[in-house]
């Protein structure tokens, strides 16, 4: 089977650390679109409106690597374009993200809660990705693998493009230790150590996982560390890394993570609702410990950040 060439590199440059979209044109085997602004109105008018879509062509936006391309140009399957979507307006996330580590091929950061690791539904702008390409002068930085946003904690990007693949196979196969704390209610009859397996569905639209029965995809041990009252603190060591594993596996066991808005119970955001920043979701990306793919050396990162509501 032949191999499709990798893409041309884009010819616009990031904005605020975002690439441009970049679309292919596809096959057209029943002549539907005879200009590329055809193509573009079938394709997006939808999520913009035709208006929109015109206004790209005008405003010269729409681009190959020789430049603007006219709304009227030949439809021709297989060429490449690029063009900046329009960023709408986001609440900035009011915390840093710091640097754990930095060298020439990895940076470590701790990644405060709320904030995005990769630009995802009306996150775009306020993600970890584009702030530190933005702030670092790094615009091909990469992250290996994701963070949920409301978790806090170690992220792991990668600087050089090319070491992308060894660092995001290390976390497909499983090759990284992650542990994690988590902050919940305290039950003096829940057993632990203890170690959660079942079978996690996340679906597509559906805010909230859950539980079904069939073959475990999921694994996590859980450890209390320490409990004052009616907390617990409780160290989480995931070996697989299913969508919200770590809620649904505590939430399972009848120790939700506090402040959790989805588990047990869903609180679903509505549009002009603000963040509750003085609520944030107990929940800590602590260590990451792992063997280096490309150096073989033995690699281990702690985060910085703390709970606010860890027993003491």
């Amino acid at each position: 089977m032949r191999r499709r060439k990798a893409p041309p590199p884009a010819p616009l440059p990031q904005r605020e650390g975002i690439d441009p979209v970049r679309v292919r044109l596809p096959a057209d085997p029943e002549g539907a679109w005879a200009t590329v602004l055809d193509h573009f109105v079938a394709r997006y008018a939808r999520a913009i409106g035709p208006e929109q879509v015109r206004a790209l062509f005008d405003g010269g936006r729409v681009v190959d690597a020789d430049g603007p391309v006219a709304a009227d140009e030949a439809y021709a399957p297989g060429r490449y374009l690029w063009f900046h979507r329009d960023f709408a307006g986001e609440e900035r996330v009011p915390f840093e993200v710091t640097v754990v580590h930095r060298d020439e091929r990895l940076l470590i950061v701790d990644k405060p809660h709320f904030l995005a690791t990769t630009p995802r539904g009306g996150h775009i702008t306020e993600t970890a990705v584009a702030r530190l390409r933005r702030d670092l002068g790094l615009p091909l930085l990469q992250p290996a693998h994701r963070l949920d946003r409301l978790t806090a904690g170690l992220v792991l990007f990668v600087v050089r493009p090319d070491d992308r693949g060894a660092y995001q196979t290390m976390f497909r196969d499983r090759r990284v230790r992650k542990e994690y704390e988590a902050v919940a209610p305290y039950d003096p009859r829940v057993v632990l150590p203890q170690t959660v397996r079942n079978r996690i569905v996340k679906e597509p639209g559906v805010l909230a996982a859950y539980e079904e029965d069939g073959e475990p995809n999921s694994e996590t041990r859980i450890e209390l560390v320490a409990h004052s009252g009616q907390l617990g603190g409780y160290r989480l060591l995931p070996t697989t890394g299913r969508t919200h594993q770590l809620r649904v596996h505590m939430s399972g066991i009848g120790l939700p993570l506090l402040n959790d808005p989805l588990y047990p119970t869903v609180h679903e955001q509505r549009p002009g609702d603000h963040e509750q920043y003085d609520r944030p979701l107990q929940l800590l990306a602590k260590v990451l410990e792992f063997t280096d793919p490309v150096t073989g050396g033995a690699r281990r990162f702690e985060s910085r950040l703390r709970l606010a509501q860890w027993p003491r």
